[in-house]
């Protein structure tokens, strides 16, 4: 089981994760999650300015964030992507959210193979409000995005499930990978694919060879599949999902 902990001052619990990002995150009781998503993706610098004006008019703290959707112009190398995430973090640890390493916000970064963005760039947010009657019986979780890189210390290519293979029994090997990884980080907060309500995929792989017996059989498509023609953000990585399920969604 992986290891949870409690954001208190944001009102959700988050399963531990690498410094740049947390496993996924569910509303502790009396709060509920809320996700917006920009109509017009913003730059990083520019989305978190927006997020702040945001949540300081829906009177809520800036520790109340919780979750990120992320666009990259294409996949970092090792070095960069820490760079990057180093970056993204800064603004976090000025929220009062990251510190010492420990990260609790759940985050998804993919790159779009086509008419990608010239920088990154956030595409959505979710962030913690009072439970309401109308949100009050809704679960409420978000589960951060993860590619088929087995979860350990060293290079990514070192961790890489079949690396550099894309045949139709590679990719099910690596969609295996990351399903397995999304049901552990459901469980860990106490969630199963019977309380997704949004399940996606990024790849520019087919998967058609494996929907029906691994994806829909397990039930990680009772609510349908979002499909991205997209690349997880790590040179080497080649199929990505994330999964939630927010009783409240906005497009700004």
């Amino acid at each position: 089981m992986a290891e949870t902990a409690v954001f208190q001052p944001g009102g959700y619990r988050y399963v531990r994760g690498p410094f740049q990002y947390s496993g996924g995150v569910a509303a502790e009781p009396g709060f509920a999650i809320e996700r917006v998503r920009f109509a017009k993706p913003r730059p990083i610098e520019a989305g978190f300015r927006d997020i702040e004006a945001y949540l300081e008019a829906q009177g809520r703290p800036f520790t109340s964030f919780c979750a990120c959707e992320l666009r990259s112009p294409a996949p970092f190398d090792d070095a960069g992507f820490i760079a990057f995430n180093r970056i993204y973090v800064g603004t976090l640890e000025r929220w009062g959210i990251f510190k010492d390493d420990e990260n609790p916000v759940a985050r998804s970064n993919v790159c779009p193979e086509i008419n990608p963005p010239s920088e990154p760039v956030f595409e959505a947010f979710s962030y913690t409000v009072p439970e309401t009657a109308a949100s009050g019986d809704a679960k409420s979780f978000v589960i951060a995005g993860s590619a088929e890189a087995r979860e350990a210390s060293g290079d990514y290519a070192e961790r890489i499930v079949r690396l550099g293979e894309t045949t139709a029994d590679a990719m099910e090997e690596k969609a295996l990978h990351v399903l397995g990884t999304m049901e552990t980080r459901m469980a860990a907060l106490g969630f199963g694919w019977a309380d997704a309500a949004v399940s996606q995929v990024y790849t520019i792989y087919d998967l058609h060879p494996f929907f029906a017996s691994q994806i829909e059989t397990r039930g990680a498509a009772s609510a349908g599949l979002t499909w991205y023609y997209a690349r997880p953000p790590v040179v080497g990585l080649d199929y990505e999902m994330d999964v939630r399920c927010v009783p409240m969604e906005r497009i700004i």
